[in-house]
């Protein structure tokens, strides 16, 4: 597979920024563990728009390794943006697993497990991860014609 730098990256941020607006319904809605699935799904695809410019970005639910990984190709002044989007990654990464099936071994579906409190945290990390993404984007590609939408 070949990479289109520019069209990964656009792809990678309107699928974030898709699931970061379904993140914003489901909490609306109060479906508070499918608000913390769209936003981890949000925060991992911002952090693989980043990777993107860079390198064709892993399956992985966490790209907080891979981030890191590209972080010395990225200019000095967006280095800490960028280290915080990787930790942002990494602290939501396994909600993945657990907003899909709960703790099986526990018995505890997804619904068991969340509560308000912890869709507030994750969309909270879901807007800083947006807003960092969108920061190191515009810098990267300024010369791509990266538009956010």
């Amino acid at each position: 597979m070949s990479l289109n730098p520019i069209n990964e990256v656009k792809y990678r941020y309107r699928l974030a920024s898709n699931h970061f607006k379904r993140a914003e319904q489901l909490f609306k809605l109060g479906d508070w563990s499918g608000a913390v699935s769209s936003a981890q799904l949000a925060v991992e695809n911002f952090a693989k728009a980043v990777i993107s410019v860079y390198e064709i970005p892993t399956w992985s639910h966490d790209p907080s390794d891979q981030l890191e990984g590209v972080i010395a190709k990225v200019p000095s002044e967006l280095t800490s943006k960028a280290v915080r989007l990787a930790s942002i990654a990494r602290t939501l990464a396994p909600e993945h697993g657990r907003s899909s099936y709960g703790e099986p071994e526990k018995g505890l579906t997804p619904s068991d497990i969340y509560r308000e409190s912890h869709a507030v945290d994750a969309l909270g990390k879901a807007r800083e991860a947006k807003e960092l993404a969108e920061e190191i984007l515009r810098r990267l590609c300024r010369n791509q014609q990266f538009q956010n939408r």
